[in-house]
């Protein structure tokens, strides 16, 4: 029998789906700004917002999501009236939120265990109810994150010019913490509070390493998010692990593999990229004839299109990359740069 003849299954897989879509689209834009801990922030002030659903006895989601939110704005507010750091702001979600939560669960006759369910996710006993709502929050955060990326993106990487383009950076920059906010809930089933952060940063981290721009990076991180989430809850429906930890770890796999191909992408652009002018002198021996840098004498080897050395535009000519410096054709020899 497959897995996927259990109803609860196929559950699974779907909140996993939709949670890996949304979490890394909001999470480019909060390490952009370098604020890849805000997830975290709005996670623990979201424990308050559960909480208060188990006291008087809605949904829980419903609640977390109108506290998160709440969270989000306040935190916006002050970051940017400057009365005091992101970071003390960040501190005070933390320590509030999670206090608030676990003090009003306990009034509300509920256990520990109850509670554990939203902290560290609990993502094959998602109801049907509980997947339609996360469609369609996945679903909002995706559209406002990919339909207006541009702006967005503006927003995050330099707020002057944003500002002076005429964009409202105070409203786009709120619209980010509300989507996080948004998103943290999405997560809540998947992965847990706990871990929502892990899942906007982490995918995002990873396409940074071989992505060039900012939306290749955007759509890379989307892919790698439900790539993990669904990866993660196959792997735990076989080993017998939890679901959102799996995930996690299967998106840290998944970056440190990526790692040293982004080491290595990086630093072949580094040999194809412009020199600095006038060009350092080269290591290798090499002579000056009329105002060029001349490779060395046994050079041995005739530069064209199917050499196999990286080729450079440069300027009405071609150089090529060739022992760790750039050679072009100038008459009967190669000026190295």
């Amino acid at each position: 029998m497959s897995i996927l003849d259990y109803p609860f299954v196929v559950r699974a897989l779907l909140g996993a789906l939709f949670t890996g879509l949304a979490a890394p689209a909001v999470g480019t834009y909060l390490v952009q700004r370098r604020l890849a801990l805000m997830g975290d922030g709005i996670g623990h002030i979201a424990v308050t917002g559960v909480a208060l659903g188990l006291l008087t006895g809605t949904s829980p989601t419903v609640t977390a999501v109108i506290v998160a939110v709440l969270g989000a704005v306040v935190i916006e507010v002050i970051r940017e009236t400057g009365r005091t750091s992101g970071d003390v702001a960040l501190a005070l979600l933390f320590y509030g939120g999670i206090a608030g939560g676990v003090l009003i669960t306990g009034l509300a006759g509920q256990s520990a265990a109850t509670l554990n369910i939203y902290l560290f996710g609990s993502i094959t006993t998602i109801s049907a109810g509980d997947l339609r709502v996360t469609a369609v929050l996945a679903a909002v955060v995706v559209v406002v994150a990919v339909g207006l990326s541009p702006q967005l993106f503006a927003v995050a990487q330099d707020t002057e010019f944003a500002r002076v383009a005429g964009l409202d950076v105070r409203l786009y920059n709120m619209l980010v913490a509300v989507l996080a906010a948004v998103t943290v809930t999405v997560a809540m089933r998947t992965v847990g509070l706990l871990l929502v952060s892990a899942l906007m940063v982490v995918p995002v981290a990873t396409s940074q390493q071989v992505t060039r721009t900012f939306r290749a990076t955007l759509f890379a991180a989307m892919g790698l998010g439900i790539l993990a989430s669904l990866g993660g809850v196959v792997i735990s429906s076989y080993v017998n692990a939890a679901p959102g930890a799996t995930i996690v770890l299967l998106a840290l796999a998944g970056f440190a593999a990526a790692y040293p191909v982004g080491v290595l992408l990086r630093r072949r652009q580094r040999l194809t990229s412009p020199f600095a002018e006038p060009a350092d002198e080269p290591a290798l021996p090499a002579r000056r004839t009329g105002g060029h840098l001349v490779a060395r004498e046994d050079h041995g080897h005739a530069h064209g299109e199917a050499c196999g050395h990286p080729a450079v535009p440069h300027g009405d000519h071609v150089d090529y990359v060739h022992d760790g410096h750039r050679h072009a054709a100038h008459g009967s020899h190669y000026d190295e740069h």
